[in-house]
């Protein structure tokens, strides 16, 4: 399960924040454990274990809140009191293995607490119906004050009611952008305090996993058999979005960490080939389900509900097939084992990318004068955004060399990704300024040949039309095809053209007047026109999905689930377009036709996304190309290229010490641990301190670590 949760840490000013922490969800296969067991325990029929004795055997007011809040909510809640978490030793991690090894679905929530170690976790599941900002608000300002005061009873109490009050309509609330970007996906991120230290807002994802066959309601012993109310259609509409846009972003990252590990490893790394394989596809079909429920026709209530939970459910296998194969994939990179020569490489990488910046930004200067603004806005930023992706790399790759100085060969590994992933991230981006003058160059052409088949098609209009136009429709289109071509050539006498705008412009014109015309041309001529037309056509599509490939994958921190769904299924159709052209020219021209509408949508649909996504950062330094100014430091660039990194460059623990020497209030939200981070759903989670997964890592929602938690 993916839960997102904001958190503010403060940093040191010599040294940049890049903080995420990690991770994975370990799966912890146990048999039953003893009830003093401190590592992650199994619940059994009961709602309260307390392995520190610090209740005295007195659970009933703690089991009345959970059963109020069942019995009200559909709600369950688990509550755990350790002396120390072991096995692992980081909240986040020991509080979600508790959670998947006894199959914690979305309506489950679990509080573990170590009373001595003085660390706590609400583990919840993005899924489910307490949003992110509502879970963090129960954990600093219902939870975190009664353990202060050793008052365990009253935390759990305070969990209980909490939890129904923001199920009950209180708490924040969540925002989207254009393309249905939000249900808890990113929140923005950075402050600036005086001048004096960089405030981040750290983003933490994961998820933990419900098996199936397992209810929250068949591990209630005792309680009253009340089902939980239905998910409201607008919720569960709101979470297969966001299931898409977290899944979509695993895929991705994990595809990239993929490329990294063939070029090392050859053919010992086809079982991960075949996995992303596996996923992508029920990704793709989700997408589809989703495309029916955006499209003009109406779906029934029932239709919606069924595919947006179809949605979910195969998002969730999509991640579990990732997941299957993250510890494999982790094992056969082992980064860290040879992390000096990693540095190296990705420095030498960084070395030959840096002045590719200039050659692009000459050759946007040089297209910028045949083509307009609008042409090239998909790729207007990217000399902008390749630089801070450089900047973002350099910064790690220095704070990862600081940790191997120190022997912090781990946080090394998490640096020397993150790295590798932005100067891949930048290299895609100077990629597309290219591709796109290729593109470009293409589009001109088949104006031209557009422009020539039109001519040739009103020759056959007229004369038809002298030879008997009885309703005059013939000539009617005739007439409203001249008028488009003679204006697509008074606008290519510009000095900048629109190409795309005027290839669609010539689409349509041809669209009109081959309808007409279809009823009187035989089959084989038919065909004829078709196959012309689908170059053409398939032509323009490629090109709008390649450009919308390019700009949602290195602005995927900003993009959100309709502008994902629109380039899916844009996709779909031009694969089905090329597979239908030998047989059947005139459907393949309509898959084309069609592909070519929803790239165009996607791209406008990202670039409100991402439009939207800069308007909330620029408030805090402004994000590249949106005319504000640079981070410095790349990380604004950073996040919005949704690239993950797990370290607090700074050396040693983060954030204060234990419990009675810094700890909350002292030294830090966080103690030793390390201040949280930022995170994607596939690209290493946030959490506290330690952790097992960096930054980028291969694999889905399910070995990432959750959100939130903290010291008290």
């Amino acid at each position: 399960m993916c839960v997102v949760r904001m958190s503010v840490v403060s940093m040191k000013m010599q040294r940049m924040l890049f903080s995420v922490a990690v991770l994975a969800t370990a799966l912890v296969s146990v048999g039953a454990l003893p009830a003093s067991a401190e590592e992650p325990v199994e619940l059994g029929s009961t709602h309260v274990v307390d392995a520190a004795g610090v209740l005295g055997g007195d659970t009933a007011a703690i089991e009345e809140a959970a059963d109020e809040l069942y019995n009200a909510d559909g709600i369950d809640l688990y509550v755990v009191y350790v002396d120390q978490f072991t096995g692992p030793e980081n909240a986040a991690d020991w509080a979600n293995s508790t959670a998947s090894l006894n199959n914690l679905g979305p309506t489950d929530y679990l509080l573990a607490v170590a009373v001595g170690g003085r660390a706590y976790y609400l583990s919840g599941d993005s899924a489910g119906p307490v949003s992110e900002d509502q879970l963090a608000s129960i954990e600093n300002d219902l939870v975190e004050p009664q353990l202060r005061e050793d008052n365990w009873e009253g935390a759990a109490i305070a969990a209980a009611e909490g939890l129904g009050d923001a199920v009950g309509g209180g708490g924040a609330t969540e925002s989207g952008t254009g393309s249905g970007f939000g249900g808890g996906l990113i929140v923005v991120a950075l402050v600036v305090l005086a001048g004096f230290a960089l405030i981040v807002l750290l983003i933490a994802r994961s998820r933990r996993k419900s098996a199936a066959g397992v209810q929250s309601g068949e591990r209630r012993a005792g309680s009253a058999a009340v089902q939980p109310p239905p998910i409201p259609l607008a919720e569960l509409q709101q979470r297969a979005g966001s299931a898409l846009v977290q899944t979509d972003d695993a895929v991705q990252t994990s595809e990239e960490e993929l490329g990294f590990a063939i070029a090392s490893y050859g053919a010992a790394a086809e079982p991960f080939t075949r996995a992303l394989a596996l996923s992508k596809t029920q990704l793709e079909e989700a997408f589809r389900l989703k495309q029916k429920l955006d499209d003009a026709e109406p779906d029934s209530e029932a239709q919606a509900r069924d595919w947006n939970s179809r949605i979910i459910e195969l998002c969730e296998e999509a991640n579990a097939v990732l997941d299957e194969q993250a510890d494999a994939f982790d094992e056969l990179r082992e980064l860290e084992k040879n992390v000096p020569t990693a540095i190296a490489a990705v420095r030498a990488d960084l070395a030959a990318t840096e002045p590719r910046i200039e050659a692009a930004r000459a050759t946007l200067q040089a297209l910028s004068q045949r083509f307009t603004d609008t042409t090239l806005n998909t790729v207007a930023d990217n000399p902008e955004q390749a630089a801070e992706r450089l900047t973002f790399a350099s910064t790690a790759l220095a704070g990862a060399e600081e940790d191997v100085a120190a022997a912090e060969l781990s946080e090394a590994a998490v640096g020397v990704q993150a790295a590798q992933e932005a100067v891949a991230q930048a290299q895609r981006l100077l990629d597309a300024i290219d591709k796109v003058g290729t593109d470009l160059a293409a589009t001109r052409a088949a104006i031209d040949t557009a422009i020539a088949d039109l001519q040739r098609d009103l020759v056959d209009a007229r004369a038809l039309a002298a030879a008997g136009d009885s309703q005059g429709s013939i000539a009617a289109v005739a007439s409203s095809t001249t008028t488009a071509v003679a204006e697509v050539q008074r606008q290519l006498g510009a000095e900048a053209v629109d190409a795309h705008g005027l290839a669609q412009q010539l689409e349509l014109a041809n669209r009109d007047i081959d309808g007409v015309l279809a009823a009187v041309r035989d089959r084989q001529s038919q065909d004829r026109r078709a196959s012309a037309a689908l170059r053409q056509v398939l032509g323009s599509a490629e090109s709008k999905v390649s450009a919308a490939t390019d700009f949602i994958s290195a602005r995927r921190g900003g993009v959100g689930a309709e502008a994902r769904t629109r380039l899916a299924e844009a996709s779909r159709l031009v694969s089905a377009a090329h597979a239908a052209a030998p047989t059947d020219p005139a459907l393949a021209l309509a898959h084309a036709q069609r592909a070519d509408d929803l790239a165009g949508q996607s791209i406008q649909l990202a670039e409100q996304d991402v439009s939207g996504f800069s308007s909330n950062m620029g408030g805090f330094g402004g994000m590249p190309g949106t005319g504000g100014g640079s981070s410095g430091n790349g990380m604004m660039g950073a996040v919005l290229g949704g690239i993950i990194i797990n370290s607090v460059l700074g050396g040693g623990n983060r954030g204060g010490g234990l419990f009675g020497g810094g700890g909350f209030g002292g030294g830090g939200f966080g103690g030793g641990g390390g201040g949280g981070g930022f995170g994607g759903f596939g690209g290493g989670g946030g959490g506290r301190g330690g952790g097992s997964r960096g930054p980028g890592s291969f694999g889905g929602g399910g070995t990432r670590s959750r959100r939130g938690g903290g010291r008290f």
